[in-house]
């Protein structure tokens, strides 16, 4: 389970959020929801250990993250709003590249698989910059796949993606659920996800 306790964000002189609570047990997901600039991408930096709180605690299976990053971080990940993609790589090789800073062998038919879910079939070879902003969003969601964790942050998720691609999401991440997993997610536009809890910023 993930929990946070009494959670304030501080940038520089100005407050974003205090006094946050929550708790995300297997199978469910949170929906985090504000504003611009209300803290939504701080609380998941927070969350995903890249930023630290100026007051409260996060908890994983009742641990404190803090005491553990590393057992922590293994079973997460993290998806920024930006398309992390290395633009010289070609998409293929940036889910291998991903896969190897982890710690992982990707097997080229797995990378395949996973691109071809996504709708990039005949793109796995062709070097990221000539894919279009929705194509660049997808090699970086495509590690969903590839990726075993137990916990996913994802900030606005659902960015520069077409209708079917929306959707193609919206299945993963239940699937996901479904099997235990549980999701932090950000976004300004409906989630095609059942169920979900809200937090407002």
């Amino acid at each position: 389970m993930l929990s946070a306790t009494d959670l304030s964000c501080v940038r520089g002189d100005r407050s974003l959020f205090a006094g946050i609570d929550f708790a995300v047990e297997p199978g469910e997901w949170l929906h985090v929801r504000g504003a611009n600039g209300s803290g939504k991408t701080s609380l998941l930096r927070l969350l995903a250990g890249l930023s630290q709180p100026a007051h409260g605690e996060i908890h994983w299976d009742g641990k404190r993250v803090k005491d553990d990053t590393q057992a922590f971080r293994s079973e997460l990940l993290y998806l920024g709003h930006h398309a992390a993609v290395k633009e010289e790589l070609t998409a293929l090789e940036n889910l291998q590249l991903a896969s190897e800073l982890d710690g992982d062998e990707l097997p080229r038919a797995e990378a395949e698989a996973a691109l071809q879910r996504f709708g990039l079939k005949g793109r796995e070879d062709l070097p990221v910059r000539f894919l279009s902003a929705g194509q660049k969003r997808r090699v970086l969601l495509a590690r969903l796949v590839t990726r075993k964790a137990k916990l996913w942050v994802l900030d606005e998720p659902f960015t520069a993606l077409d209708t079917r691609a929306v959707q193609l999401l919206g299945t993963l991440i239940g699937e996901h659920l479904e099997q235990g997993g549980m999701a932090v997610v950000t976004s300004h536009q409906a989630i095609p996800i059942a169920g979900g809890k809200g937090l407002d910023l």
